[in-house]
């Protein structure tokens, strides 16, 4: 696969980097195939050169930018930045962090008082009852006294 990366050159603390397109097995800064561009984040602003019809030609050719590569061909307006994708904001937390010397678990009244909240909110499901006979009545219903 052909990638658009920097390559680093310069000195010890001093780098320069080259935009140039190799093949993704060459090492860093081993061969490539054609250089791109230059930056050098030393001066401020920091300087950057690139050829643009060189990147959109290699980039038809199916070449990929890495990361840094990319941030400084969408810094240049070379490329589009990628669309950010929005999450959902985190619910709050209902309690408040526990004291360091708590235990882990919570004490068993807890437990209990957060299972009666639950349980009351939904109804029980009714038990279905077999139809009742002429001789016998409905189990929930009330029997009528006779009366002598």
């Amino acid at each position: 696969m052909v990638k658009i990366r920097l390559k680093r050159m310069g000195t010890t603390k001093r780098p320069v980097y080259r935009l140039v397109v190799a093949d993704s097995r060459s090492p860093r800064d081993g061969r490539f195939i054609e250089a791109i561009g230059f930056y050098d984040p030393l001066p401020d602003p920091a300087v950057v050169r690139i050829d643009e019809d060189k990147v959109r030609v290699w980039m038809r050719r199916g070449a990929r930018p890495s990361d840094s590569a990319r941030d400084l061909l969408v810094q240049q307006g070379i490329l589009a930045a990628p669309p950010r994708v929005q999450r959902a904001p985190k619910p709050a937390r209902q309690e408040e962090a526990a004291p360091v010397s708590a235990p882990a678990t919570p004490p068993v009244a807890e437990i209990a008082a957060a299972a009666e909240p639950a349980a009351a909110a939904e109804p029980a499901p009714a038990e279905e009852q077999p139809p009742a006979t002429e001789d016998e009545p409905a189990a929930g219903a009330v029997a009528e006294e006779e009366e002598p």
